[in-house]
């Protein structure tokens, strides 16, 4: 075979062993996982009062079709308000682009959040980069299996945990999780559940840096969104290369002066900075679409030079401008406030439509089969279909009436005055009837109102419809 041939399309996966580190970026990193698994695992366990409905916090009731979150419930009505909260989130992250760089998948991806558990665990039980490194390559025996068999167990139980918590958001927490170890839970939590160990298990525990250099469509359009001024993870060459390149310390070069004579740099090729790298790069060949602004590498150099007693900063945050002259990067520029600007409105706008929601809705709709029936007297009758949702946590009490058809008779059977239960539903049936003469053939606006009790302070609420009066 020829050699084009015998040549491979993609480079073989590369064995990733990533090393403990200590900083302030370390640090952060560690506060934001215990802060956003706290809320996951825990919020569907905290317990919430209401005068009706579910005492979970946070449940996603598919069936009573209800978003129960704290004490604001969502109804099918205001699904628009997700589309708000996803508006929000993908200017956020613009805008946090924008300022600095990939920082979201650092920091706050659940890749990353996940990831960072799992390679935790495989420390715990395989001991440290060196040590998993030499277990790796030794042959298979019982030490060996024992911890790989430990490790996969381990991450599988992380992996279940993480599927059947979320599938307890969508009921009563302490309900379904005994429905489901005692086997008579529906269908749907054990196949969601299987799905997402599996899905974790996988990406968190094996696929890891190639979900974010290779899966991750993040990581291709992101660029679009940095300019000169975003700050990037990057290493400043020409302090760590000198004129000679970068040196290990030995003797005779283990000062700055000693170094700085010879040419050679601050950088001591120690490769500690690759080394703590959760995706396998060296940042001393310039920003990679593999970098996830996590800053471990800064928090490694700095470490280095520290016990140097030399400067921080030859691995830090700089952005292209500062690199190309040395100026300072301009945190606020026409595309951040863009971004900025539409954040602020999309937000105002979502609390707004969330702190005047409507106490109960009303909906009409023209029942077109048959479009008209002529009664025995002559009358000509429409017929709607009309439905109330009280969205309170209170009754209600509700009167029906007809606006905008003079000489029109709304008749709803024995449904004229109901009540409404909290957050009950209901289909009515209503029917206009109009006598002869009395309009021109063709559709005529009406309105159906619906009007609360005056005890309960509420305005009524109206509907248009049509009236449809056949030609003679």
């Amino acid at each position: 075979m020829s050699d084009a041939e015998n040549q491979q399309l993609y480079a073989p996966r590369q064995s990733i062993y990533p090393r403990s580190v200590k900083g302030r970026f370390r640090n952060l990193k560690w506060g934001v996982l215990l802060l956003a698994y706290g809320v996951y695992f825990l919020l569907p366990w905290l317990r919430w009062e209401r005068e009706t409905g579910p005492d979970q916090a946070v449940l996603f009731d598919l069936v009573g079709r209800k978003f129960y979150l704290f004490d604001l419930v969502v109804h099918p009505q205001d699904i628009f308000w997700l589309a708000g909260l996803l508006m929000i989130a993908a200017y956020l992250l613009f805008f946090v682009t924008g300022l600095a760089g990939r920082v979201f998948c650092g920091y706050f991806c659940f890749q990353t959040l996940w990831t960072d558990v799992f390679v935790w665990i495989e420390k715990l039980v395989q001991g440290e980069r060196p040590a998993r490194i030499r277990l790796d390559k030794q042959p298979w025996n019982a030490e060996k299996i024992s911890k790989y068999g430990l490790t996969h167990l381990l991450w599988l139980l992380m992996a279940f945990v993480t599927g059947l918590t979320f599938v307890i958001y969508w009921g009563n927490a302490p309900e379904l999780v005994g429905h489901f170890f005692a086997g008579d839970a529906p269908f749907a939590a054990y196949a969601t559940t299987a799905f997402l160990t599996a899905t974790t298990y996988v990406m968190a525990g094996i696929a890891r840096e190639q979900v974010c250099t290779y899966m991750c469509p993040y990581s291709r359009f992101q660029s679009v969104m940095f300019d000169r001024d975003t700050l990037i993870v990057s290493y400043d060459a020409d302090r760590g290369e000198g004129s000679n390149g970068r040196f290990k310390l030995g003797k005779g070069n283990k000062t700055r002066e000693e170094r700085a004579g010879q040419g050679h740099g601050d950088c001591i090729d120690c490769g500690y900075c690759v080394q703590v790298c959760p995706t396998g790069i060296d940042i001393r060949n310039g920003l990679q679409i593999q970098c996830i602004s996590c800053a471990l590498c800064i928090d490694a150099c700095d470490t280095i030079m520290d016990s140097l007693g030399w400067e921080r900063g030859l691995v830090g945050y700089s952005s292209q401008r500062v690199e190309e002259g040395g100026q300072q990067a301009r945190l606020l520029r026409p595309k951040v406030i863009g971004y900025l600007a539409v954040l602020i409105v999309a937000f105002g706008l979502l609390v707004w439509s969330v702190s005047h929601q409507a106490p109960f809705d009303l909906g009409v709709s023209q029942v077109r089969q048959p479009l008209f029936v002529r009664l025995s007297d002559g009358s000509i009758q429409n017929s709607y279909q009309i439905k109330v949702n009280n969205k309170t946590a209170h009754s209600m009490s509700l009167s029906f009436s007809i606006d905008g058809l003079p000489g029109a008779e709304l008749d709803m059977g024995h449904f004229q005055h109901i009540d409404l239960r909290p957050e009950q539903r209901l289909r009515l049936t209503a029917r206009i009837n109009m006598l002869p003469g009395t309009l021109a053939g063709g559709s005529h606006p009406v309105n159906i109102v619906a009007t609360p009790d005056v005890d309960t302070g509420l305005p009524p609420l109206a509907h248009e419809s049509v009236f449809y009066m056949p030609e003679k």
